[in-house]
Order: C-alpha cells, then sequence, then structure tokens
C-alpha cells in the first residue's frame, strides 16, 4: 500500500476527519452519536452492518499459548494534537514489534476516556491505542489499560504540550521516553476487529494487554478537561469471534 493510503488509514484511524465536507459530521454526542454513525453517510454503513466491530468486552477467552510482545522502544515523538475527537500524538521513529512474522511500526497513538475495549465487563478511566503499520499498510492497534494511581512520568510532557486550541498541532522537540505507557508484563489479549471511530473499517488486528499501567488522578483529569466529553465507543457484539491469550 502507498504511504499517502497508509497515512489515511492512520489519520480515521486517530478520528481526525478524512472525508469531503459535505459528509455529515460524526461525534460521540448528539444526532452524531456512536449509535447514529451508520445512518450517516455510506462510506459509514460498516459501523451498522459490520460483524467484526471493535471495541469489544473480553470474556470466554481461548488459551492459545500467545508469547509475550518483544518491543523495541524509540523515543522520537513528532506532533501532537486534540483534534475535538482525541488527543492523537505522531511519532517519527515509533516502537516495532514483530507479530505474525511481520515487522510492525508504531506511526500514531491516542487516548479514550473512559476506555472502550473492556476486560471481564470492567472499564478503565482511559486507555491508551498505539495504531502500527506493517510495509503493506494493515493495521495492528495495541491498547493499554490506565487506571488511577502512581503518576505516570510519560504523560506529564504529553499533557503540557496539548494545545488549547482543536486542530492546531503543536510540535514535540524532546525526546519522551514512551515505556511507561506500557506494562512491564507484555501479556495480552488477541482479536481480529475494526476501527472504534468511522468509518469503521475491519480487518484490525488488536492486542489488549492484560496488565493496565497508572495515572494520577490529576493527570485523569487533564484528559477529561482537554476532551471535554466522554470519547468511547460503547463495546459492540462478538458475533462468534474467537479472543486468544
Amino acid at each position: 500500500m502507498k504511504l499517502t493510503s497508509i497515512a489515511l488509514l492512520l489519520s480515521i484511524a486517530a478520528g481526525v476527519p478524512a472525508w469531503a465536507e459535505s459528509t455529515a459530521h460524526w461525534s460521540y454526542e448528539g444526532k452524531g452519536a456512536p449509535e447514529h454513525w451508520g445512518e450517516l453517510g455510506d462510506e459509514f454503513k460498516t459501523c451498522n452492518n459490520g460483524k467484526f466491530q471493535s471495541p469489544i468486552d473480553i470474556h470466554d477467552v481461548i488459551d492459545g499459548k500467545l508469547p509475550p510482545l518483544d518491543m523495541i522502544f524509540h523515543t522520537e515523538t513528532e506532533s501532537i494534537v486534540n483534534n475535538g475527537h482525541t488527543i492523537q500524538v505522531t511519532v517519527k521513529d515509533g516502537d516495532d514489534f514483530k507479530l505474525d512474522n511481520e515487522k510492525f511500526t508504531l506511526m500514531q497513538f491516542h487516548f479514550h476516556a473512559p476506555s472502550e475495549n473492556r476486560i471481564a465487563g470492567k472499564s478503565y478511566p482511559l486507555e491508551a491505542h498505539f495504531v502500527h503499520a506493517n510495509d503493506n499498510g494493515e493495521l495492528a492497534v495495541i491498547a493499554v489499560m490506565l487506571e488511577v494511581g502512581a503518576e505516570n512520568p510519560a504523560l506529564n510532557a504529553l499533557l503540557a504540550a496539548v494545545p488549547e486550541e482543536q486542530n492546531k498541532a503543536a510540535s514535540l522537540t524532546t525526546s519522551i521516553d514512551l515505556s511507561p505507557l506500557y506494562p512491564a508484563q507484555k501479556q495480552y489479549y488477541r482479536f481480529s476487529g475494526s476501527l472504534t471511530t468511522p468509518p469503521c473499517t475491519e480487518g484490525l488486528r488488536w492486542l489488549v494487554m492484560k496488565h493496565p499501567v497508572t495515572l494520577s488522578e490529576a493527570q485523569l483529569k487533564q484528559f477529561q478537561h482537554r476532551l471535554k466529553h466522554a470519547n468511547n465507543r460503547p463495546v459492540q457484539p462478538l458475533h462468534g469471534r474467537v479472543i486468544v491469550e
């Protein structure tokens, strides 16, 4: 897939408007809320008709003896933006990991408050989505849950850099150690899913980390203040999908 196509998919994955101005506006509230996404335009119909939609409630998991993720951490964040749907960070040289004997490279990550996925019915106050792409433009998302506890040092610089104005990106000029955004234990759940924002494209490989990381109550309140409203899509039916651990 060409780089321009990859960039388009990545922008959609973060909730960035990628369609013509005539397309109806989608949101998390009112007439543009998730329950209406599939009615907003033909390009969004998968949001209603798809059978492998994300997020999900993770339960009845099959023991597939998945190996822990072997990740290589980089720190070259490029820019940060509040696009009205999420807070998104674009990276220059992202974290790499191997999946299905293919290399996936981090392109951007963003946040949902409260969490979109649930684990055995449990919701978390914040969820980070690390969106990776392979050389063919196929996407894999690593999701990490965050719960209130100790302050997360990786979030301080990010929160300080978020512009007050929506859709105005700010450059991140200093390196940020992203490792505190990943749990020390790299076990995960895996399933097939979709983008959690319109057009809800399916075929994504989802990996949800079993163990959460922490952020402080003050950091959570900053996210909630910046986002101004909840930005989580409700969980979707499994339709027979298998979840493996």
